[in-house]
């Protein structure tokens, strides 16, 4: 059979063809890329998961990071920047792999790898961690990032281009369907910011709801494998691995094993990892935020062996003609101001942490009834009260170092204005005289200055270091009686109570102030060494 033939006259053109008719021709609006309803549907909650995913990977890693390299700005700066990086690498990536790609197999494929990685997180995160604790702040931070969240963040980040190369069907309505999957991509994230800085944070072990993240991804991929795509039986064999070995490891990482003391409590915060641990004669309880120990207390004696303790109420009771009101910024396990409600100090108290009260109740001696305790950032409470007090002690601590907005010439005065004429204020702080060290001590004497008629500093010799500073010349009005200080610290103790040392030279540090205050990059050495030393002996535990 020969085929049909076609005279020219037969065939459109431009001019006499329909293309060039004006009467309305209905022509099939396109497919999305020829997938089904139901596997759009999935697509679609494939961006919003993984927006979601990506968020919570990235502000989790943080807070994952903070037991061993703190909070400051390097941590934050390090793990925002990789979290860039990984982003533009899956951008890229995912979109090569899309124009060569048959179909979304890769995609689905690299979120079981994500959550593979996860897992090894999970698993490394600890060994990681430590190792990079031996580089500078700003390089260990950056190093322990990218080793630990580069890879599943960029195998997540391939989703959007991959699901605008097969949702698109055609060129008229590739906007749209952009739009669309970054409008889902987005809500995605914000739900994940969400969860994470207000449900997940406080309520959930770091380690769990990494898993958890690890296990939601594996099992997306696994539904679309079953459904829509081939190799059914490695992707189920991989989730199994993921969901098995993320258990394990999650169990693993909640089981941290002491091999002197006992664990009490592990619970997580919005301020850090809260634990207490006990000495196997039950004889210490040790307070301990984010790995780092924050005070020790002798149960028989209900006495602190923390150093600090003394520091500030001795220093207080030294230094006022009668010490009968006090507001403390910064609670903890709430030694200080119960010593100072025991002894008929009128407390008033801000603690920022609401969890560790329970805590401190539970296993510290602390009653928070004999005070007027506000939960809240000490500074925001600050403003609250009109009161006047014969002393201001902060002692805001979190991890190695005190918050930076608290230690401004904005924040002294407001605390100055909380103050009676002769009233002082006791400052708990670890800094470094040493010069090129002595940023921070020098910047806090300065600003200090700037707000105080009188300032001095009383050194312990081991780092420790505490401030007193008053509206009036200071008056040493009484000696501190040096037996009601535990026997662990006495020696050092006596340092501090012998006298004033000398001030810090006046070509060290600045005024810090609201809107300039590099304090965190200035003594980040000083604080690398601090946590060092804080974790070594809290690992030899």
């Amino acid at each position: 059979m020969r085929p049909p033939r076609f005279s020219r006259s037969s065939i459109p053109s431009p001019r006499t063809g329909p293309l060039a008719s004006n009467t309305a021709v209905h022509t099939p609006a396109p497919t999305d890329g020829g997938i089904s309803a139901g596997l759009r549907r999935f697509l679609f909650l494939t961006a919003m998961v993984n927006g979601a995913a990506i968020m919570v990977i990235e502000i989790l890693g943080a807070k994952i990071l903070a037991p061993f390299l703190g909070t400051s700005h390097f941590v934050w700066t390090a793990q925002i920047g990789v979290a860039m990086a990984s982003l533009a690498v899956g951008y890229y990536l995912g979109g090569r792999w899309a124009d060569t790609a048959s179909g979304l197999g890769r995609l689905y494929a690299g979120m079981l790898g994500a959550a593979g990685y996860l897992v090894i997180v999970v698993l490394g995160v600890r060994h990681v961690a430590a190792k990079c604790l031996s580089y500078s702040l700003p390089i260990g931070s950056l190093l322990a990032s990218t080793f630990l969240f580069f890879v599943p963040l960029a195998l997540l980040a391939m989703t959007c281009p991959f699901l605008v190369r097969f949702i698109t069907g055609h060129l008229s309505n590739v906007g749209g369907t952009v739009g669309r999957l970054t409008a889902v991509s987005t809500v995605g994230s914000f739900a994940g910011t969400a969860l994470i800085g207000y449900v997940l944070i406080p309520l959930a072990p770091n380690s769990v709801t990494l898993i958890v993240t690890a296990a939601t991804s594996a099992l997306l991929a696994l539904l679309y494998f079953m459904v829509w795509g081939r190799s059914r039986v490695p992707a189920a064999v991989a989730t199994m691995a993921v969901l098995v070995l993320g258990w394990s490891a999650a169990d693993a990482s909640r089981s941290v094993h002491y091999q002197r003391f006992n664990e009490l409590v592990r619970k997580n915060s919005n301020f850090g990892l809260i634990e207490v641990i006990e000495s196997p004669d039950h004889r210490f309880r040790l307070y301990l935020n984010d790995y780092l120990g924050q005070n020790t207390y002798e149960r028989e004696s209900r006495q602190s062996a923390s150093l600090f303790t003394y520091g500030l109420e001795g220093l207080a009771t030294i230094y006022t003609r009668k010490l009968e009101s006090a507001f403390c910024i910064g609670v903890g396990v709430g030694i200080v101001p119960r010593q100072l409600a025991e002894k008929g100090v009128k407390v008033d108290a801000a603690e920022i942490n609401p969890d560790i009260i329970p805590v401190a109740e539970r296993f510290f001696d602390f009653d928070p009834t004999r005070m007027n305790l506000v939960i809240g950032d000490g500074r925001q409470v600050m403003h609250r009260f009109t009161n006047r007090y014969d002393c201001v002690m902060l002692d805001a601590f979190l991890g190695d170092s005190s918050p930076s907005h608290l230690m401004t010439r904005e924040a002294f005065a407001a605390m100055r204005d909380r103050l009676k004429p002769e009233g002082v204020l006791v400052i708990n702080s670890f800094g470094d005289r040493e010069a090129g060290r002595n940023f921070f001590a020098g910047s806090l004497q300065k600003t200090l200055r700037t707000v105080f008629a009188d300032v001095k500093i009383h050194a312990s010799g081991n780092g420790n270091m505490f401030f007193v500073a008053s509206p009036s010349p200071l008056v040493r009005h009484r000696d501190f009686d040096l037996e009601t200080v535990h026997p662990k610290v006495q020696l050092e103790a006596r340092t501090i109570f012998a006298g004033a040392a000398e001030p810090i030279g006046e070509d060290a540090g600045i005024v810090l102030t609201d809107d300039f205050n590099p304090v965190e990059f200035h003594d980040a050495r000083n604080r690398e060494r601090f946590r060092r030393l804080l974790a070594s002996s809290i690992l030899a535990l």
